[in-house]
């Protein structure tokens, strides 16, 4: 079974800055007229003088920096995540490069041991080289003997088969209407190519994007050994699976309804509706045996997988199991199946240039054994001070949340009393985790990298089932401490700040308020409205997916984020492609009410009611430009696309000036006048907090 992330993830894709005219006294970005106070957090060279702030902030406030900083060739995008990111790989790379030099010192089983091996394996290409296909073979054959159906449900049930992720997605997480239980879950999935439509549509880069997989299956079939004719035939049959189960899959906009989505049944009432899939048998297989119940996602979809295991050739599944498993060990194949999957990448996002074999092995390696690691990390990169005023910040922004809430002239008492609730309920994590997982079971040597991946992926597996029929575990993070991201879980209620972005530019120490409380401030308000926003507000305080909103209250929220979707419907980062604004509803009210939730907490520091000028800015344009600073992001053309089609993030300078245009602090700070872009007439503007 593969583990389903019930994880709401706050965006890690950048976002651009813009901006406009400015009030009377108040001096213009450039070389101030008195010597300035030097600040720490905001880099006026950034900025574009020649950019009216309330034209485009996102320009004005980054523009320099966009100019002065191309897309590296091996990156599809290039921002402040991704530059914090590169520092902390820096610290990680030298990490591992010693784990992986001492590794024989270090007692064997250890975290040591296990971390330095895993990355030596990975690093050693001309092993992976020389080995060719005698780590996969075995696999290859398991999958070649399965000659009838009960072969095929055997594969798909056994967790030690490594058919990587076939057909659908399954595991163990928090009932959505029961959060103090686990249930067994089971998703759509079995897609190689990143959304549904990429199959369905008929557009010119649609079609060139699956003649460009077609060629990529074609030639890892010829590298698996079939010739040129049957390798034709195979990717043929991969496309054409495949695309029935796109047809049969739920769009991005539709997986956004955890009601719709959400189907509780009896494992005899599965057996019924999905007769070819043999839950018993899988459960069996996987250590579930007591479960009664399990929850389906897409009832639909699982019916196609079940007739399609029972009306497809046996062979024809052969091909595609054959495809998932090897698709998922590229990088642990000779070079020659990792170069074929570079340049479908390059298709699909633009890349010039594939990333240094280091960096991808470190990304291996986190998801592997990330808390492993981490560990080493955290004493090198992340001090209690810095959590302490984490702890602080997030502490003045709930208290400014509850104050919007109370403020509020369309919510009702009772729903009121209940968002409030659910607001002194949020459990708060920051840097890392107080229990660290245990990797004892989890054997790792420095034969075979191949073997070491399939290795994490069953302890993760495990990892994961554990869990039924136990209490739930509220210790555990979604994500390891290096990563530079933040994540609201619903189910859990909570928000979860990895050590990774509690760094500059988000968060200095150094720095005064406006710099914080525009960065990091408005990434914790983000984390905090993902429990308000169009999904999160289905939860209650305790996690649960329950209606707690009276039917009025419902309907004026919905109404108010109507209002969001509209204006992101109308943003264009390419000609002819706009952003969705029902898949990107969630981060959209997310941005909008970090930020406005941050301002209000900014405006009780110090340095906001004093308004003493830094470097020729107000604190209050240093908070705005802050917050700018922190999306400033290029992107590739190629990449915008499919960011759109699939990404419930907008893209950064929409991020960035999105929310701003509804914001009249915003207007104030910067003298934006009644018909400049970044002024939304009254009438126009989006309000929820």
């Amino acid at each position: 079974m593969t583990h389903i992330s019930r994880l709401r993830r706050a965006a890690s894709a950048a976002a651009l800055l813009a901006v406009g005219a400015l009030p009377a006294g108040t001096a213009l970005a450039g070389p101030p007229t008195t010597p300035p106070v030097k600040s720490v957090g905001i880099n006026v060279a950034n900025i574009d003088p020649s950019v009216k702030p309330c034209e485009d902030f996102f320009h004005y406030a980054s523009g320099n920096w966009l100019k002065n900083n191309p897309i590296p060739a091996s990156e599809v995008r290039w921002g402040s995540f991704n530059e914090l990111a590169n520092k902390n790989n820096a610290t990680l790379r030298s990490i591992l490069e010693t784990a992986a030099r001492d590794a024989a010192k270090a007692p064997k089983g250890s975290n040591a041991q296990k971390v330095g091996d895993y990355f030596a394996s990975a690093m050693d290409s001309a092993a992976i080289d020389a080995a060719g296909l005698k780590y996969l073979q075995p696999h290859l054959n398991k999958i070649d003997a399965a000659n009838d159906l009960a072969a095929m449900q055997m594969l798909i049930a056994d967790p030690k088969a490594h058919v990587g992720g076939p057909w659908f997605s399954s595991g163990v997480g928090q009932d959505d209407k029961i959060s103090s239980q686990y249930a067994v879950q089971f998703s759509q999935g079995g897609l190689s190519l990143p959304d549904r439509d990429y199959y369905l549509k008929d557009d010119a880069r649609s079609k060139a994007i699956r003649s460009a997989y077609q060629a990529y299956l074609v030639n890892t079939f010829k590298l698996l050994g079939s010739p040129e004719a049957a390798a034709t035939a195979q990717a043929a049959t991969v496309l054409r699976l495949e695309t029935r189960l796109a047809k049969a899959s739920k769009s991005r906009v539709d997986m956004r309804d955890p009601y719709a989505n959400y189907h509780k049944v009896s494992v005899a009432d599965f057996g019924k509706d999905y007769p070819s899939l043999n839950l018993p048998l899988m459960l069996k297989m996987q250590g579930l045996g007591t479960a009664k119940e399990v929850i389906v996602g897409q009832p639909d979809f699982f019916k196609e997988v079940s007739n399609m295991l029972r009306e497809e050739p046996i062979a024809d599944q052969k091909v595609y199991l054959k495809w998932q498993l090897t698709s998922s060990l590229m990088a642990a194949l000779p070079k020659a199946f990792g170069d074929e999957s570079f340049k479908f990448t390059q298709v699909l996002s633009g890349a010039k240039k594939q990333q240094p074999r280091w960096k991808r092995m470190l990304q291996s390696t986190d998801r592997a054994l990330g808390e492993a690691f981490g560990q080493l990390y955290v004493d090198k990169a992340f001090s209690p001070e810095a959590k302490a005023r984490a702890k602080q910040m997030i502490e003045n922004l709930r208290l400014a949340y509850a104050e919007r809430i109370m403020a509020t002239d369309w919510m009702s008492a009772g729903t009121k009393a209940e968002a409030l609730k659910k607001l002194n309920a949020f459990t708060v994590k920051i840097g890392y985790p107080d229990k660290w997982k245990d990797y004892s079971s989890l054997n790792i040597s420095r034969a075979s990298y191949l073997n070491n991946v399939l290795a994490a992926r069953e302890w993760g597996n495990r990892d994961n089932l554990r869990h039924f029929g136990q209490p739930v575990d509220r210790q555990e993070w979604g994500m390891t401490p290096p990563t530079v991201n933040a994540y609201y879980n619903p189910s859990l209620n909570e928000i979860v700040f990895p050590a990774g972005i509690l760094q500059s530019p988000f968060y200095d120490a150094k720095a005064d308020d406006a710099v914080n409380y525009g960065g990091i401030g408005a990434v914790i308000g983000h984390e905090m409205t993902h429990g308000f926003d169009d999904q999160g507000r289905q939860y209650d305080a305790t996690g649960n997916l329950r209606d707690w909103w009276t039917k009025e209250d419902a309907e004026k929220f919905n109404a108010k984020a109507a209002v969001v979707g509209t204006q992101f419907d109308a943003f264009m980062p390419l000609d002819s492609v706009h952003v969705n604004g029902k898949l990107t509803m969630g981060e959209n009210l997310a941005d909008l009410g970090g930020l406005t939730i941050a301002y209000q907490a900014f405006e009780k520091t110090p340095q906001a009611k004093a308004g003493k000028m830094i470097e020729g800015f107000t604190p209050e344009q240093r908070f705005f430009l802050a917050y700018a600073q922190i999306w400033r992001t290029n992107a590739r053309p190629e990449y915008l696309r499919q960011q759109v089609q699939t990404d419930p993030h907008s893209p950064a300078q929409f991020r960035t000036n999105g929310p701003l245009m509804n914001m009249p602090e915003f207007y104030k700070a910067f003298g934006c006048q009644d018909g400049s872009k970044m002024m939304r007439a009254q009438g126009d503007r989006a309000k929820i907090w």
